[in-house]
């Protein structure tokens, strides 16, 4: 049973078991695909109906956002494992697929940032395969989902951002032959060393936006959906118990 926080519904799991259920999913060979939601996509999903559904669809919604689980537990209906960042779970991810030499396709980021990232990542996870590389600056996405067509990976990292990933991938799945696809964001940045993470003293603290408020002062607009969603939530607690 999912733990709803404003119409999308997330998987109450530990990282670790994040990590278990994509590869059982992935094991098991149906189409499917993972999100990981912060507090910004929930309120832009309020607005879409179609991202709402594209995310509740998803095999997997992780909270990515210290606000998701601060949310749920306003609302009495607490996430006990806590926050699951989207980076995180990747990196763990991809650790267990190159155990067993799986491979990945990297699409998402500028032009080079995939391939850049997939170089990393082959170099810091012995067995793993990088099945390919593309950018998200696409019109059409014929040619590219050729290209993931003919490389056959087990997983298809998506960074595109929100909400375009998210509705990509629902609208895609179909016509994609790989067993599992993951909507990472910003990963590719992060893995590819285009963008630094949080010190860990702010991950712990779950201020990671904060420290991405002072590093990118442009983020300030987006941050600005935080006390809007708070607001929505605590209105939504008060509306239930009134």
């Amino acid at each position: 049973m999912r733990i709803d926080v404003l119409g999308v519904g997330f998987d109450d799991l530990s990282i670790d078991e994040a990590v278990e259920r994509a590869l059982d999913a992935l094991r098991g060979g149906d189409k499917s695909y993972i999100v990981t939601p912060n507090p910004e996509i929930v309120w832009m999903a309020r607005r879409d109906p179609a991202l709402r559904k594209a995310i509740n669809e998803a095999a997997l919604v992780l909270p990515d956002g210290v606000g998701i689980v601060i949310g749920a537990r306003i609302l009495g209906t607490p996430l006990r494992s806590g926050r699951v960042p989207g980076i995180d779970f990747a990196a763990k991810l991809i650790n267990r697929l190159a155990e067993s030499g799986c491979s990945v396709f990297l699409l998402g980021a500028g032009p080079g940032v995939a391939e850049e990232a997939g170089r990393r990542l082959a170099e810091h996870n012995p067995g793993l395969s990088i099945a390919g590389a593309a950018d998200g600056y696409f019109e059409d996405d014929g040619p590219v989902i050729e290209r993931i067509n003919a490389a056959k990976p087990d997983l298809l990292m998506v960074c595109m951002g929100a909400p375009k990933q998210e509705h990509w991938m629902a609208g895609s799945i179909v016509r994609l032959e790989t067993g599992l696809c993951a909507g990472l964001g910003g990963a590719l940045d992060v893995f590819a060393g285009k963008v630094r993470r949080a010190p860990v003293f702010f991950r712990k603290l779950g201020l990671e936006w904060l420290y991405r408020i002072v590093r990118e002062p442009r983020r300030i607009k987006r941050s600005l959906k935080l006390p809007l969603f708070v607001a929505a939530v605590i209105w939504r607690r008060m509306r239930r118990h009134g």
